[in-house]
């Protein structure tokens, strides 16, 4: 494909990607400001989505309520300052995959970098031009990172999902060269990168599913708190809508919570409030509906929970070990258990361990932040106990199949078994 159109194609990727989600804020936005804010200055409408999808991108908001609004609602001058950083993890989810998508098209027409590169200019233009056009006296945010973060959020999933394609298709370059120089060394050596990243894969998306449904779980059987936090809220219809749009663009958060409470550490809410398999230690929580899921008790059953990244790591070593196994077959191993070197299989164990504590960390740093002042000030996992629990789980979990050691298969019958397989006279 011509280099022309893949830079073409990148750049529309890119204009997408920050269309998509400044639409999907710009339009409630505009249904709120025409039925309820009649008379709201509309120079303030772009300001606002501005800073919603900046939010949205994770960049931190610092928040200066202004003195008029403290005064008509009597809050204390000394929350009036605070940082907002709990982002929606739904649209960043929604980059993170379009960003992959179009790194592998990219790869895939053979001009990658050129690809890759392109749309993540694009991003950061798109967001240089958003946060020079939206200056807002009581959500700043700092430049650089108003740029900044928007084209990371872009740049490296489209390098993760470019490379994994070079990897896999690729006949020449960096990539080809890496992975042919593996392959010199041993059969075995080279199937590692590939393994580590498809094992790592296995445990994310395994734990995600089940996060999923223990999220599903949760909201049926705690509906009833979050049905009597909505009407605490004493919110009009008008009000509920927005509420409840602004929830679901949480959900992908609340997964990533559910993966923390699987795997032990569990999340903090606020002052003194921490929900865990181990127990939920009482505080204050946040009077925010979607909220009513979290359990004002636990069962010690739950800690049985920690068993679930065992089983996806289990799962992930014995797709490792077929595949090395199913490659000493084709190198012409009759057996190809007592062939098996256990260094590559350590290299594969340590590896998917470790990327998978890596993802973890990195969507637990990205599900967590202040959402306000005081008890507000800390919500989410800490990235770095949900990294411990999940490394050591799953290193556990890969060990049990990769590492241990393989019945050496006979190559003779015994003889009362020869016997009973002899023909018939």
């Amino acid at each position: 494909m011509n280099r022309l159109i893949v830079l073409l194609l990148a750049a529309v990727d890119a204009t997408i990607a920050v269309a998509v989600g400044i639409a999907a804020i710009l339009a409630p936005l505009t249904v709120l400001w025409v039925v309820a804010l009649p008379g709201a200055d509309w120079a303030a409408l772009w300001p606002t989505t501005a800073s919603i999808w900046q939010f949205a991108m994770l960049v931190p908001l610092s928040i200066q309520l202004p003195a008029e609004y403290l005064t008509a609602t009597g809050i204390d001058a000394a929350a009036a300052s605070f940082t907002l950083s709990f982002a929606p993890l739904a649209f960043v989810t929604f980059v993170v995959v379009f960003a992959a998508r179009s790194g592998m098209r990219a790869s895939n027409a053979e001009a990658w970098i050129t690809g890759v590169g392109t749309g993540t200019v694009a991003v950061a233009a798109f967001a240089s031009v958003i946060a020079l056009t939206s200056v807002n006296d009581t959500a700043g945010v700092e430049l650089w990172q108003a740029v900044l973060f928007p084209a990371l959020l872009f740049g490296l999933p489209a390098v993760a999902g470019a490379i994994a394609t070079e990897w896999r298709d690729a006949g020449h370059g960096a990539t080809a060269s890496v992975r042919e120089w593996c392959g010199r060394t041993s059969e075995e050596w080279a199937q590692v990168p590939g393994l580590i990243v498809r094992g790592t894969a296995i445990v994310i998306m395994g734990l995600v599913g089940a996060a999923a449904v223990l999220t599903a779980v949760a909201l049926t059987l705690r509906a009833g708190e979050i049905v009597a936090l909505y009407q605490s809220s004493n919110v009009d219809a008008l009000g509920a809508v927005m509420v409840t749009l602004a929830q679901f663009a949480y959900l992908p958060t609340l997964i990533v919570w559910a993966i923390a409470f699987i795997a032990g550490p569990g999340v903090t809410l606020g002052a003194g409030f921490v929900v865990a398999p181990a127990g939920v230690t009482s505080g204050i929580m946040p009077g925010i509906p979607l909220f009513g899921m979290l359990p004002d008790d636990v069962s010690g059953w739950l800690l049985l929970l920690a068993l679930v990244p065992v089983a996806f790591g289990v799962f992930a070593g014995w797709v490792a070990r077929s595949r090395l196994v199913v490659t000493q077959e084709s190198m012409g191993h009759a057996d190809a258990s007592s062939r098996e070197l256990i260094g590559p299989r350590l290299a594969i164990a340590g590896g998917i361990a470790v990327l998978s504590a890596a993802s973890c960390a990195v969507l637990a740093a990205m599900a967590s932040g202040s959402f306000g002042p005081g008890s507000l000030a800390q919500l989410g996992p800490e990235a770095g106990p949900v990294a411990l629990a999940i490394g050591l789980e799953v290193a556990l979990g890969v060990s049990i199949l990769l590492l241990s050691p393989r019945r050496e298969a006979t190559a003779d019958l015994p003889s009362n078994e020869a016997q009973l397989t002899a023909p018939l006279d």
